[in-house]
């Protein structure tokens, strides 16, 4: 199509991982003109390592639709596999593109270039120089540009350092000597996997105790009382697993205490299923990295109690740090429109930004909305939520 004829929509829904393909069919339920783009379930599938499962229960595992009938158990159904607890994120990959193709047949792969705000909606432009035209977008981006690396890893080149979320091959580290840093689910699956695949693997951790989901799980078992502390969602602690199950309550809480709820609720911490895979895994907790020096195809990490470790490779599972500004299809007029709050955009209802039909969801609205915008049990609440104000706004629109 020429750049005189751009596609028009009454929304755009930028990502396909499980937030986008949820936003959009849900758009679609209200009658709304939507494209959706991005390569299906993208990140999962070409960032994560092979091997891993997913923390979230199988019951917090759905993507949701507003029919409720594309969730996990129907498509492993449809396949004829068993049921897994918990989900290899293999399994959830390809589980997240039947959902795509159920529902979503005719979603774009392509990738955005560039977004721009014109007259009274936006202006995109698809990475093979495709215009698009609408009145609204929605952003799913995903947490991809967000990995957090340390200062003191900054010297060390792509071959001496890689993150848990740039598409670590855990194969391609098989008997090598590696140091996993972090204490959260990410490094410490990851720990489990390069051991058992042959490798030699210390994990470095600040906190001086490893923590461990559902340490008290007399508390899960309680009954009507159980139901009161936990939410099936099972995001943070008791009590407080109930209260972050609200997103819209959660965002009535001032700042200061919403952001130590959020906090909280996501601390570092891994499974209940890592510690009998981690026996063989040397655990130095307590300890943090102060220098990294490269030298002769190895690394050596001082520790702040003076010790030393020499490795062929170091992995971190630091993390991430959302930053939107990190996403490269900002036009920087537009970005400057943006308020935001440590690399958080500043959410109202719908999921708008302050730039009226600018809409954030998934990790990218967990400091307005609270902690269960970082799990894929989030897509329910925000694809209702957001609707539900867009219904109101209305979707007929003249771009």
């Amino acid at each position: 199509m020429s750049a005189a004829q751009p596609t028009e929509l009454d929304a755009a829904v930028i990502g396909a991982g499980p937030y986008g393909l949820s936003a959009a069919v849900h758009l679609k339920g209200i009658g709304a003109k939507v494209g959706i783009y991005g390569r299906p379930m993208d990140f999962w599938a070409n960032k994560m390592p092979a091997g891993m499962l997913l923390r979230s229960p199988r019951v917090a595992s759905n993507i949701a639709d507003p029919a409720h009938s594309c969730t996990l158990d129907a498509y492993e159904l449809s396949r004829g596999l068993p049921p897994r607890a918990p989900v290899p994120v293999d399994n959830f990959v390809e589980y997240g593109r039947w959902f795509q193709r159920q529902l979503l047949p005719d979603s774009d792969s392509r990738e955005i270039n560039s977004i721009e705000r014109v007259d009274s909606g936006f202006r995109l432009v698809l990475e093979d120089g495709e215009p698009v035209r609408c009145k609204r977008v929605i952003v799913a981006a995903g947490i991809g540009p967000f990995q957090r690396i340390p200062s003191v890893f900054s010297g060390l080149s792509a071959t001496q350092l890689s993150h848990c979320y740039s598409g670590c091959d855990i194969s391609a580290l098989s008997k090598k000597r590696v140091a996993v840093i972090g204490a959260g689910q990410s490094a410490l699956e990851c720990a489990a996997l390069l051991q058992e695949s042959g490798g030699e693997v210390e994990v470095i951790a600040r906190i001086p105790t490893l923590r461990w989901i559902g340490q008290h799980p007399r508390l899960h078992h309680l009954g009507p009382i159980s139901t009161l502390l936990y939410s099936s969602h099972d995001v943070g602690p008791a009590g407080i697993s109930r209260l972050v199950a609200y997103p819209n309550i959660v965002k009535q809480i001032p700042l200061k205490f919403r952001d130590k709820i959020r906090t909280r609720a996501v601390r570092p911490a891994g499974s209940r299923w890592l510690p009998a895979r981690l026996e063989r895994v040397k655990l130095t907790t307590g300890r943090f990295v102060v220098s990294a020096q490269a030298q002769n195809g190895k690394t050596t990490l001082r520790l702040d109690d003076g010790s030393e470790r020499v490795v062929d490779h170091v992995l971190l599972g630091t993390g991430y740090s959302v930053d939107i500004a990190r996403y490269d299809f900002w036009t920087s007029q537009l970005l400057r429109q943006i308020a935001t709050m440590d690399g958080y955009p500043v959410l109202g209802a719908g999921f708008e930004s302050s730039v009226p039909g600018l809409h954030f969801v998934g990790a990218t609205a967990a400091r307005s909305y609270g902690p269960l915008l970082y799990f894929v049990a989030g897509t329910e609440f925000a694809s209702q939520h957001l609707t539900s104000k867009i219904r109101k706004f209305g979707v007929a629109t003249t771009c």
